[in-house]
């Protein structure tokens, strides 16, 4: 990405995202504050904790407070076990914080825990490091209780602040709803605003998936009546239909500039007002389908959808549940076992932990600790991905720690209170919860702003004046950052390019099932889930980019997956519009063969 891109997303102004950055930045000092209060040593890890696993809406945080607590029980169990082991022994601390991390590599790498196990997995190796430092019997238990209240602390804000604080899911799904009927509003009014166009395609990437999550967690909440949620779940694939058609109107308004056509304001309208009801928490019902000016095909379709939008009862509901089923998987990964780039995963990950513990023993340099932690936030599974964001791992650090020491010296000497402490962090929280809640290109640098100042400026129980911390620490996440992109570029390097087939491959059949769809309900749902998959292409396509030039130099159909993906955005688009499905239908098997 240039630098331009990059700073337009970090100061793009989505929906909701101000909100978000400003509960995500209270959730981290409410951590700090209680970890002041119980006197909780290395406030930074609890504090990291909570940025890393604070969701949007209270249902989602609830849940994931209370898993995160039950898990890292059962490891805390585990681990009392280990203490018997290794206390005294320093070669069975090493195997053992080597175990333990393959294990939480493993599970990041092959199974559904991968949010959570990197997590899990630095505070466990943090705790094991603690307990090295502390050969005493009961100075380790009580570092192992400590570690505990790593994660007890942040799934204890999350369970009793979020349901305080954040919206329901049902309020985030009807203001995404609102969002995608005003960006199709806006597409059909200015057909020819190329940023326009790029925030429809980007947000059309996303697909169903988090809005159908937010129906799911809505659902659990059991405060909305059946009914409403059966009309909001009608909704969701018939708003990305819809702005879906409007990016394809929009497309080819710019590519015939000398037929201009005239904006359908009464379609326009309807969409607005529309917008306006799930804004305000409700839906509509009873819309009747407004008039096209013109026999526009995209026109005539999204027309089509308005009257039956929330109403479920009209058609029959997609049958498509058993497939669903049997493509549902479990706990883990169907490769987990039989695919080996899982276990190298594991393999390299350890191996980075391993060495940041290795050269923290040798330099018996306590301060550059971070290192380690640093392993394991950094840890990806291609060099693209390493590379792509690297840039943003070392601004980060960057940007965090200058923040860090510039407290350091210009605020903290002038603090006086607690609660002047906390508008400190509430304030540096706040900026990188902003780049965190932004696009996830740039998401990354938020959480790598966090990680800094909060290991810069925590110390012990507080705040530190000791600049040498903040060098040590900051030092620290740069031999992190470094130790792991040498070890995951060195050893099984694993090329981006190597999976853009495979990605690709899975958007066309995704494609071809949306083509079979068997009624329209399905057809925009499975539309939905090929937009997803693209996603998915595309950033692989955009990873490879970036990788060596050595490697690139072998990635000779490079420009001609760009050019299929391009095309497979254009006909799961046409497929949408009847007028246009057969031609679409006669272009994606010219397509296969291009593939296969």
């Amino acid at each position: 990405m240039t630098a331009d891109r990059i700073w337009r997303l970090i100061t793009q102004r989505t929906p909701g995202r101000g909100g978000a950055a400003l509960r995500m930045a209270a959730a981290c000092t409410t951590t700090v504050l209680v970890g002041e209060i119980w006197q909780v040593p290395d406030l930074a890890v609890p504090a990291l904790v909570t940025m890393a696993l604070w969701q949007k809406d209270r249902v989602t945080n609830v849940l994931a407070g209370l898993i995160v607590n039950i898990l890292f029980g059962l490891i805390i169990l585990i681990m009392f076990g280990l203490i018997h082991l290794t206390l005294d022994h320093p070669m069975g601390l090493a195997i053992a914080t080597a175990l333990l991390s393959f294990g939480f590599f493993f599970l990041g790498s092959a199974s559904k825990l991968k949010p959570v196990a990197y997590m899990l997995g630095l505070v466990v190796v943090y705790a094991m490091i603690a307990i090295g430092n502390a050969p005493i019997g009961e100075l380790a238990t009580r570092a192992l209780l400590y570690a505990d209240l790593f994660i007890l602390v942040p799934g204890a804000v999350m369970v009793c602040l979020a349901p305080v604080i954040c919206p329901s899911p049902k309020t985030l799904l009807t203001r995404s709803l609102a969002h995608h009927l005003r960006l199709s509003a806006a597409l059909l009014r200015t057909p020819d605003d190329e940023q326009m166009r790029d925030t429809a395609e980007a947000l059309l990437r996303e697909g169903a998936k988090g809005m159908l999550m937010s129906l799911k967690m809505a659902g659990l909440e059991k405060i909305g009546r059946k009914q409403d949620l059966a009309c909001l779940k009608q909704a969701i694939p018939r708003s990305v239909g819809i702005l879906a058609l409007a990016h394809a109107a929009s497309c080819e308004s710019t590519h015939t500039p000398d037929i201009p056509a005239q904006p359908p304001e009464a379609l326009i309208q309807t969409l607005l007002d529309m917008a306006e009801i799930f804004q305000s928490g409700g839906y509509p019902t009873d819309i009747a389908q407004p008039p096209v000016p013109e026999p526009t095909p995209a026109f005539i379709k999204i027309a089509s959808l308005l009257p039956d939008f929330t109403n479920p009862s009209a058609q029959k509901a997609p049958e498509n549940g058993k497939k669903a089923k049997s493509g549902s998987s479990g706990f883990f990964a169907p490769d987990a076992l039989s695919n080996p780039e899982h276990v190298r995963f594991a393999v390299k990950g350890t191996a980075a932990v391993m060495l940041s513990y290795f050269i923290f023993k040798i330099l018996n340099w306590d301060g550059i600790h971070t290192c380690i932690i640093t392993c394991f936030i950094v840890a990806l599974p291609t060099m693209g991905e390493m590379i792509s964001k690297l840039t943003l791992r070392i601004s980060g650090a960057l940007v965090g720690g200058a923040l860090g020491i510039l407290s350091i010296i210009f605020v903290i000497p002038h603090l006086t209170n607690i609660a002047a402490f906390l508008i400190m962090i509430f304030a540096c929280s706040l900026l990188a919860a902003w780049v965190k809640s932004g696009d996830e290109r740039i998401a990354y640098a938020g959480f790598q702003i966090g990680l800094a100042f909060f290991l810069s400026d925590l110390k012990g129980y507080g705040p530190t004046s000791d600049m040498t911390t903040a060098r040590n620490r900051i030092i620290g996440i740069l031999l992190g950052n470094f130790i792991t992109y040498a070890v995951f570029t060195s050893f099984w390097p694993s090329s981006a390019y190597d999976k853009i087939k495979e990605t690709i491959s899975a958007a066309l059949k995704a494609l071809h099932t949306q083509f079979q769809a068997a009624s329209v309900q399905e057809e925009l749902l499975l539309a939905a889930s090929t937009q997803n998959a693209l996603a998915a292409a595309e950033r692989m396509i955009e990873f490879a980019s970036v990788e060596p030039i050595h490697l690139r130099a072998q990635m000779d159909e490079l420009a001609t997956y760009r050019a299929i993906t391009s095309q497979i955005s254009s006909l799961s688009e046409d497929g949408l519009i009847p007028a246009r499905r057969p031609a679409a239908s006669a272009q994606l098997a010219l397509l296969d063969k291009v593939v296969s």
